[in-house]
């Protein structure tokens, strides 16, 4: 039951969307092929599907290490922002002159500053006991004033047009595209792998059974001598780092430069994915393509159909939702309780 949930949670989406597009005077069927066929039409849109696959994939993989662990990292996105900015200021200083070194060097650098994002609420965990859910969760503002601070000054292309954006990396910084026709880069690639990294490390090694076990049992964790603050540390840097890799691969690729809005939300849109995908890498590679077809149906819809963008917000969150419900009601029985008869 539990591996049929998200799928029960996707049915209770459709339908919830169908009601939804009648509501709005749409044809339910209509608004639901345009909604969820349209984006998969043909090979370009397929493309764009991948494409915004590999940054929640990215992000969802590093989170759900850590929740399995009970640590709750909320914060990729701004871990995400970090990532792209410090890889980006390796394109922007040094790109040319690094030659065919200049990827793999941002690719770190993204990973790296996103890891010393996420290293701040790991430092205030162990060290001060703070809740790591909201201070992860306000560096993401910070994240997003700092990026705002640098396209606005520093980093702004003084040919830019008065463009709060930084100027077009070289071409050797450029991801390219993967598939010809295509926007999809070699990102994908790296996203899949991790997937399998990350499927290795939490069933066969050492420190993700003890992760798994700290987040089942955290007493028989204790009892066993297994370090929480490890755990912590070793969580919430994983996290940081598979989210500044999503930052800079997606900066790095169909972006070209850096600019006032790096993510849609990615990071937090992750969460949801970790979730739907059950915590296991491969359900999230797939929990990421559906999430990524939401983000495509809704733009699509705000062309074709001329609905809000907050439809998009409504399919993810009504998922996230019926998720939970869906788990609720494996865990728990509903059990009709009779009144005492007075007198």
């Amino acid at each position: 039951m539990r591996l049929a949930s998200p799928l029960i949670a996707a049915l209770a989406m459709a339908v919830t969307g169908l009601i939804v597009f009648l509501i709005l005077g749409q044809d339910p069927l209509a608004a639901f092929r345009v909604f969820f066929l349209a984006p998969l039409a043909g090979s370009y849109e397929i493309g764009e599907l991948l494409l915004k696959a590999t940054p929640l994939m990215l992000c969802a993989l590093g989170l759900a290490i850590g929740f399995k662990a009970n640590v709750w990292n909320i914060g990729a996105e701004g871990q995400l922002i970090l990532g792209a900015i410090v890889g980006s200021g390796v394109a922007l200083f040094w790109g040319e002159a690094l030659g065919a070194w200049a990827l793999p060097l941002m690719m770190l650098a993204g990973a790296l500053g996103g890891m010393a994002w996420a290293a701040i609420p790991a430092l205030l965990r162990t060290r001060f006991h703070t809740n790591e859910i909201l201070v992860s969760l306000m560096l993401v503002y910070i994240a997003q004033q700092l990026l705002g601070y640098l396209v606005h000054g520093p980093w702004k292309d003084p040919a830019g047009y008065n463009f709060p954006q930084s100027k077009a990396f070289a071409e050797n910084a450029i991801l390219p595209a993967l598939v010809e026709g295509t926007r999809v880069t070699g990102a994908l690639i790296m996203a899949l792998l991790l997937a399998v990294v990350s499927w290795l490390f939490s069933t066969k090694t050492f420190a993700g059974y003890r992760m798994q076990v700290a987040g089942l049992a955290p007493a028989a964790a204790a009892y066993a001598g297994f370090s929480e603050r490890r755990n912590i540390w070793l969580a919430l840097l994983i996290g940081g780092g598979m989210a500044g890799l999503a930052g800079i691969s997606e900066v790095a690729g169909p972006i070209g430069l850096v600019q006032a809005v790096i993510s849609p939300g990615y990071g937090f849109a992750a969460i949801i994915v970790a979730f739907v995908g059950r915590l296991h890498p491969f359900g999230i590679v797939l929990a990421s393509l559906l999430m990524s077809l939401l983000y495509l149906g809704g733009e699509t819809a705000q062309v074709e159909l001329q609905l809000p963008s907050s439809i998009t917000g409504l399919f993810q969150g009504s998922l996230l939702f019926y998720l939970l419900a869906a788990d609720l009601f494996i865990d728990f029985r509903l059990r009709r309780i009779a009144r005492p008869v007075a007198g």
